[in-house]
Parts: structure tokens; C-alpha cells; sequence
């Protein structure tokens, strides 16, 4: 027994990788026109990156502070997914619904909270 196949998926070669860098365009895209939050942490992670790439430390460092703050808009984009797909279901206020948000909204917290030790750590053991 053959799966069916999505519409979405029937692109191959070529035609696939340009979809997909299409798609993710947009999501970017909706990410900064919609999301404060997530125009917030891409200015702060600008000027933080900048400042990693100007610290004495090494370029391991400075790939895992910039890193761990690329990690907060990854986790960011997939907890605005997630409160896009609980409203498209239903706006209706609904204990699942409110759990589903509250999550993603825990993962950011925790993502920032890594983030803010990681540089903590680096920033201490380089200058204490």
C-alpha cells in the first residue's frame, strides 16, 4: 500500500531547495512583521554577537555565545508555530490550548535562562 503524498511534498531537486528557502524566508519574514518578542531578542542578539566577536576569548567561545543566542530565536520561531497552530484550531480559551502556549512559552524562558548562564560562565572564567 502506497502513502499519499502531500501536495506540498512533490517537489524534487532543485525546485524543493528553492521552496524551501522560499518558505523559510517567510517564516522569518512573519516572525519579525508579527512577533515583538522576536524582534526584541534580534536586536539584542545582534548587538550581543557583535560583542562576542569583539571579546578576548576563544573562537569556541565565541561560537557558543552566539550559538546559544541563535538557539532563543530557533526556539522563539517554534513557540510562535506552536500559539499560530493552537489559534488557527480555535480562538476559544480552552485548557489545552493555554497549556500548549504555556509550554512554549516555558521553552523560551529556559532557552533565555541557558543563554544568560553560558555567557555568565564564559564572561566569569574569562575575567575572574
Amino acid at each position: 500500500m502506497e502513502h499519499p503524498i502531500s501536495e506540498f511534498k512533490t517537489k524534487r531537486g532543485i525546485a524543493r531547495l528553492l521552496a524551501a528557502c522560499r518558505n523559510t524566508a517567510d517564516g522569518l519574514s512573519w516572525a519579525w512583521r508579527s512577533e515583538a518578542a522576536f524582534r526584541q531578542e534580534v536586536v539584542v542578539i545582534a548587538i550581543a554577537t557583535v560583542v562576542a566577536l569583539l571579546l578576548p576569548v576563544s573562537s569556541f567561545q565565541k561560537l557558543v555565545l552566539i550559538g546559544v543566542l541563535i538557539l532563543v530565536l530557533i526556539v522563539e520561531i517554534i513557540n510562535s508555530a506552536i500559539e499560530a497552530i493552537v489559534d488557527r484550531i480555535s480562538l476559544e480559551r480552552h485548557p489545552l490550548s493555554k497549556v500548549a502556549k504555556d509550554m512554549g512559552s516555558a521553552a523560551v524562558a529556559l532557552t533565555l535562562l541557558l543563554a544568560l548562564a553560558t555567557w555568565a560562565v564564559v564572561l566569569y572564567n574569562r575575567y575572574l
